[in-house]
């Protein structure tokens, strides 16, 4: 029950309705046209559902309620798959929405599981978008930060930090992130100055 009703808070009061058609049969289609066009509508409903999905958990995570953002995070997930199968690249940006959610929520096990398929993916792809790579090391920095391997922290996001700057320029606020986040690793080591220099890079 307290599954059901934190879904239901999450997300599925949001996309309830957009799930009726869906999980109806389509209807019998009389030409081909008909058919290719009740698919495409098919396919733009799960769009919308990811897209909302997506910035639903973003909206809690946000506004600090990482466990609100988990069901959001697994409806985008689910759809991502149906729509553009386990291994697409299109898939990464869900498992890293709920990786996010769960490095908050405190589940490190299950955001190292999204944070490895999101990795395997991106590796297999040799032309996957700076604007995810430098998300998942992103991830990856606070999921050891959180772990407390500063080390392997600094190292994932000084690889945020260069790909951020390569896709949108050194001084973006996408950047700006990876620089915060460091800069939190680097007064957890109480080194100070560096520490100062990088809060006021942001």
């Amino acid at each position: 029950v307290d599954h059901q009703k934190a879904d239901w808070v999450s997300i599925h009061e949001r996309i309830c309705q957009l799930l009726i058609p869906i999980h109806t049969s389509l209807p019998f289609f009389s030409s081909e046209k008909e058919r290719k066009h009740g698919m495409e509508q098919l396919l733009n409903r799960q769009k919308h559902i990811i897209d909302l999905a997506y910035s639903t958990a973003q909206e809690f995570i946000l506004e600090g309620k990482p466990g609100k953002a988990i069901p959001a995070g697994l409806q985008a997930l689910r759809f991502s798959i149906r729509v553009y199968g386990s291994y697409s690249v299109d898939v990464v940006p869900a498992y890293l929405i709920l990786a996010e959610a769960c490095i908050g929520a405190g589940c490190l096990m299950q955001a190292t599981t999204y944070l490895s398929q999101a990795q395997w993916i991106v590796l297999k792809t040799p032309d996957c978008s700076l604007a995810i790579q430098y998300k998942l090391h992103r991830d990856l920095g606070l999921l050891y930060a959180a772990k407390g391997d500063l080390e392997q922290s600094v190292y994932h996001l000084a690889n945020d930090i260069y790909l951020a700057s390569c896709a949108f320029g050194p001084n973006a606020v996408q950047t700006a992130g990876g620089y915060f986040h460091m800069a939190n690793i680097f007064l957890r080591q109480k080194k100070m100055d560096v520490a100062k220099s990088l809060y006021a890079e942001v």
